[in-house]
């Protein structure tokens, strides 16, 4: 470790003298307010505006026509007194009649805008965004990573009016200096950044001018002088809520837990604290997400685990700060805050001998996890060193059973307590960046049902990134270590888990011990490029070691894995014949796994062009020589697949307009005719009033794959690993509408119906998983051979035909049918403050893909009675 950081200092320090400042940064000089402060009424009438002279007038387009006068200009002026910073931007147009007012819902960014970006802590790579919309609409965003990531679900209190008139349009501010952090001292220089969208052109325009090729964002901008005597405001916000649910749902006769109805009531509290102007303490009490949008439907097909994004509010604002991403291209990371509050992972066992008897049992367990409490802290001081910290603790969670009326219960997930730590250190004006992280998941296993489950998990981190060049080019690396504890049980799951699969019999680095009692892996990222100019590039080397272990609450798919990539793209970004812009990709990627066997070698080309006419198109392609999968048959030998072939377009209509489309055709073809695949995917959006906006987006896709894993049987001492080819159609159709009564009341509407339906045949037998040809890896099994039990649910084989069965599988053919909807009606009645209610429902059935004309052809059938939920939630924030 000592040598990886000495090896970047060493860059740092001879690749710095070349990085250069802009030589062109504007600046504004503000002023404190002296008498009263302004009235935010969008009239700017105020004679507090008389006290500052107007800044901008003198925009430059960022897009389309990168570096001219802007088409409509904007002028602005900025006040401060010792709690707040006011803001006037006046946004002219030669034509008031055609600005586009739409309403949406907070982050909504539609129609014409303004936005006011501010570094208040001058560290050239965080930002606070403060954006108005004409109808009045507030957005707001943390900028980190020097504009590389732009949290939307930061929602500070602050104060908007917006006015149109004859010259144009005027939005009035007013930011309360507790929502931002600065350093305690006399006078202050902050970043500055005022951008306008100008929405029927399409033009953005800038007031510090920032080229679309230029490397980053905060660090370009212009400056803010003349605060002086301000203090950081510590903030302290209370936010206590109370949430009533009533459910409705099927009962089920003889079930004591399911009756047909219940209902609850609970209290909990969030808050937000300034514990000093450098660090903010965020906590949530028995917290509840039940505004949130249910996940959408799935079918997993794989030997890996599905990966859903973060909804809930606590951990999605601010999760930049807990980032730590193992690549830049899959999901794995450090950090995967969906473990927190997970469904139980205990199984519940029911008794045998009551099963015998013809009793049957009847179990209750909650879908999730108990969050009891979580708390955030965060903070930057003024030597650019910031920091996050999440600690919380889920309660132990049992099942109840039921046996005829007598009653007892069984731990399904024990106490756990999950803690995350990150760093990290700006050096030289932040084109260095250094930075830590660790993870740790300690439970309280005190039932031996659960002592599979690790004990203790451990991880960190190490990453550097440096820039130079004026940040047009970087190098980074980082390099991770994990460690699990546990009983022997516990650290064999872990070695025979679907992400490394120890056990398979061709694999030469590593053997299941069934005596360990932890497991430590590590893996790292190289990375070399160039981000600014035309022509940007990247190349990288990524691996994951076989015992690395990051599920406990961080994510990851496979181990066992090295990839090496390449990636370039040539863009042409300024208006050229009929094009706005244009862009060509190119990559290439080679993957081993740790016997240093290549898995995979891949190319891949595409190109994103948009037109005059503000339509835009894309399409690429990629070709796959072959793929080797060391976990498609859950523990066999290695597999061998064909190369494949893959292509996608994407025709996406003027976006401006009230109707748009989106048309996205895709397909596969594997070679040696081994899999077929191919869909589609639109996306329909209608605005018929400002108001009211709504999408319709159909997804159909069909998939024929002569090698997909069905079951592991044996005859004798053989394995034997049965593959299929299945015939799998995938449809759903998502609706939604949201109605805006005013920028704070709003109703939106969600609803999806999904259906898969999987049907097998031509089952067959690996018998050389890596042969050269295609038809040597696998045996037919002929259909003498195969046989369906009389309730048409398990096949039996009897391979030698000698009448007596070699082994048996269950009918893999499947039939999914669900629709999931969501209904919320959400009121800020004062800043801060909001009120939800809300209505979900969940219906399961059949999909049915059958003969006939296409418009019959597939069908939706929910037999099942409505899972109804109806909530109202009530919040206020206390702010002291």
């Amino acid at each position: 470790m000592k040598c990886f950081l000495i090896i970047f200092s060493l860059i740092c320090i001879t690749t710095s003298s070349i990085w250069a400042q802009n030589d062109s940064i504007k600046f504004y000089t503000t002023a404190r307010v002296t008498g009263e402060p302004p009235k935010i009424d969008g009239h700017a009438e105020d004679a507090a505006w008389n006290e500052v002279p107007w800044g901008g007038g003198n925009f430059k387009q960022r897009s389309p026509d990168a570096g001219r006068l802007a088409s409509v200009q904007t002028q602005f002026k900025i006040l401060y007194d010792d709690k707040n910073l006011y803001i006037l931007l006046k946004n002219f147009d030669p034509d008031p009649s055609k600005i586009v007012s739409r309403m949406s819902r907070r982050d909504g960014f539609e129609g014409d805008q303004v936005e006011i970006n501010i570094d208040s802590y001058n560290d050239k790579r965080t930002a606070f965004s403060f954006s108005a919309s004409v109808a009045g609409v507030k957005g707001d965003e943390y900028v980190s990573n020097n504009g590389g990531n732009w949290d939307a679900n930061w929602d500070p209190i602050w104060y908007l009016h917006t006015q149109i008139d004859h010259e144009g349009w005027i939005a009035e501010m007013r930011i309360p200096l507790s929502q931002l952090r600065f350093a305690d001292k006399q006078e202050h220089t902050w970043g500055l950044q005022i951008s306008r969208q100008f929405f029927r052109n399409q033009e953005q325009s800038l007031w510090q001018y920032i080229p679309p090729d230029a490397t980053g964002w905060v660090h370009l901008f212009g400056e803010l002088r003349g605060i002086t005597g301000i203090r950081p405001q510590k903030q302290v916000e209370i936010q206590p809520y109370i949430v009533a649910k009533a459910e409705r749902f099927q009962e089920e006769e003889g079930n004591p837990f399911v009756t047909g109805k219940s209902s609850s009531v609970d209290v909990g509290l969030d808050a937000k604290i300034g514990i000093t102007s450098d660090i903010t303490l965020d906590l949530t009490v028995n917290p509840d997400f039940g505004q949130v949008e249910a996940d959408p439907s799935q079918v997993n097909l794989s030997a890996f685990r599905v990966f859903f994004q973060e909804r809930r509010p606590f951990f999605i604002e601010g999760n930049n700060t807990l980032n730590f991403p193992v690549t830049g291209f899959n999901s794995n990371n450090l950090f995967y805050s969906r473990r927190i509050g997970r469904a139980p992972q205990g199984e519940v066992l029911t008794d045998e001998e009551d099963e015998d008897d013809g009793v049957e049992e009847y179990v209750k367990s909650d879908n999730n996890t108990t969050i009891l409490g979580a708390a955030k802290l965060t903070g930057k001081n003024k030597k650019g060193f910031s920091w996050g910290v999440l600690e919380s603790v889920t309660s132990p969670e049992r099942a109840k059973i039921d046996s005829m009326g007598v009653r007892r219960s069984q731990m399904i997930e024990p106490l756990t307590n999950y803690l995350v730590a990150r760093t990290q250190q700006d050096i030289n004006k932040g084109n260095t960046v250094i930075g830590a992280m660790f993870t740790s998941t300690n439970r309280q296993l005190n039932d031996k049902e659960l002592e599979w489950l690790h004990k203790d998990a451990y991880s960190g981190g190490v990453d550097v990134v440096h820039n130079w060049n004026n940040r047009k080019y970087f190098i980074s690396a980082k390099t991770l270590v994990s460690s699990v504890k546990g009983t022997p049980e516990a650290i064999t799951v872990t070695q025979e888990a679907p992400e490394r699969y120890f056990q398979r019999p061709d694999n030469d680095h590593a053997d299941v011990d069934t005596t360990r009692t932890s497991l430590t892996g590590t893996a790292g990222t190289f990375m070399y490029g160039k981000r600014g100019g035309k022509f940007v590039y990247e190349a990288g080397y990524t691996w994951l070691s076989p015992e690395l272990e990051l599920n406990d609450i961080g994510f990851l798919n496979q181990t066992d894995v090295m990839t090496q990539w390449t990636w370039f793209q040539y863009r042409i970004l300024n208006p050229v014949g009929i094009f706005r812009s244009l862009r060509f990709n190119g990559g290439q990627s080679l993957g081993w796994d740790f016997d240093r066997r290549n898995t995979s070698k891949g190319f891949n080309a595409n190109t994103s062009l948009q037109f005059k006419n503000f339509w835009s198109v894309s399409a690429g392609a990629s070709y796959s020589t072959h793929f080797l999968s060391n976990a498609n048959l859950r523990g066999g030998p290695a597999l061998r697949y064909p190369g494949s072939y893959s292509y996608w377009l994407w025709i996406g209509t003027d976006q401006r307009k009230k109707l748009n489309l989106v048309f996205s055709p895709h397909g596969n073809r594997g070679l040696e005719s081994y899999s077929r695949s191919g869909g589609f995917d639109i996306v329909l959006n209608y605005k018929p009033v400002n108001a009211l906006s709504i999408s319709l987006a159909p997804s159909f896709s069909h998939n024929k794959n002569k090698m997909q894993y069905v079951n592991t049987g044996s005859v004798g001492n053989d394995d034997r690993y049965i593959v299929g080819e299945i015939n799998q159609t995938t449809a759903r159709l998502s609706l939604r509408m949201t109605y805006m009564i005013t920028p704070n009341l709003s109703v939106q509407a969600w609803g999806q119906p999904f259906g898969t339906t999987g049907k097998y045949s031509n089952f067959k037998y690996i018998t050389d998983a890596k042969a050269a040809a295609f038809n040597a890896r696998f045996t037919e099994i002929p259909a003498e051979a195969i046989s369906l039990n009389d309730q048409e649910e398990e096949y039996a084989v009897d391979e030698n035909n000698d009448g007596v069965t070699d082994y048996k599988f269950e009918k893999p053919d499947f039939n999914v049918g669900q629709f999931r909807s969501n209904m919320v009606l959400r009121w800020e009645y004062i800043p801060g403050s909001t009120f939800f209610l809300v209505w979900t429902q969940e219906m399961n059935g059949d999909f049915y893909d059958q003969s006939g004309p296409l418009h019959e052809k597939y069908k939706f059938q929910f037999s099942d009675k409505a899972h109804n939920i109806f909530m109202l939630k009530y919040t206020y924030r206390f702010v002291l």
